[in-house]
């Protein structure tokens, strides 16, 4: 199955049993519904209820960005794969603070794991110092007993991580300096946070063709505002998915500095 990114701004309609989007131009594009299972739309979207209906009847989740590429929410069907069973053994999981620990140990060693994959794949002794701390702060980690005191040490492994990016990236405009979310203050920044936001809406997406509820997590805090579990997942993928896309990007002169705007 498909998924389709829409950047374009315009209007999403339901043309008998398929859908069309109309850009501000008047031009139509007809949408391949039988072959998409998630949308991404990053421009300015004018939909009414008929199209959620027909989301809904042809299992599609809709992701949602604004203007500046932050992720604003999800649209997902009606919960089809409903399961008070799991439901039940999920929340009994969370409770018993040893199962909730070893998976949120499980997520983040998977993470780690990835993490010092991406970093022996580059010849260059700094790197090797870097991923000799990591491997210690893993012992760490290991032996964490809390919740808190796991993403504290996380923490300092990430930032340990990122500062290898400085010795990956060829091009010097893309320094990295600390790690900045709302707002990133810096190209680089910009481009993890985006990466990021498409893995957890994709992973998202994945959730939702099992009995698993995302809201709830074990690693990431839960509350009332935000799903938890995509992000507890996504901490596995993020180093092979979305930092070999930026090396790559950067790397290869597709993403250059001056594509970005700064200070809007």
């Amino acid at each position: 199955m498909e998924t389709l990114y829409i950047f374009s701004s315009g209007t999403l309609e339901r043309k008998n049993n398929t859908i069309s989007f109309v850009e501000e131009s008047g031009k139509r594009k007809y949408v391949p519904v039988e072959n998409i299972k998630q949308v991404y739309f990053f421009g300015e979207l004018d939909l009414n209820k008929r199209v959620l209906e027909f989301f809904t009847e042809k299992e599609i989740v809709a992701h949602f960005f604004n203007h500046f590429g932050y992720y604003i929410g999800s649209y997902y069907p009606r919960e089809h794969y409903n399961s008070a069973y799991v439901l039940l053994k999920q929340v009994q999981t969370f409770m018993d603070q040893n199962r909730r620990l070893t998976l949120a140990k499980g997520f983040l060693k998977g993470a780690i794991k990835n993490m010092l994959r991406n970093l022996g794949d580059y010849n260059e002794q700094e790197l090797e110092d870097i991923s000799s701390g990591i491997k210690q702060m893993e012992k760490n980690l290991l032996e964490a007993e809390s919740i808190e005191e796991l993403m504290g040490i996380e923490a300092n492994i990430r930032q340990a991580y990122y500062s290898a990016f400085n010795y990956i990236i060829k091009d010097k405009s893309f320094k990295f300096e600390t790690r900045t979310k709302r707002p990133p203050t810096d190209s680089l920044n910009a481009l993890i946070s985006f990466g990021n936001s498409i893995i957890y809406t994709a992973v998202l997406s994945e959730i939702y063709k099992t009995h698993l509820d995302p809201r709830i997590g074990y690693l990431h805090a839960n509350n009332h505002r935000r799903f938890t579990l995509n992000l507890d997942v996504s901490e596995v993928f993020k180093p092979i998915l979305v930092d070999r896309a930026i090396f790559s990007l950067i790397n290869k002169g597709k993403i250059k500095a001056k594509h970005f705007i700064r200070g809007v």
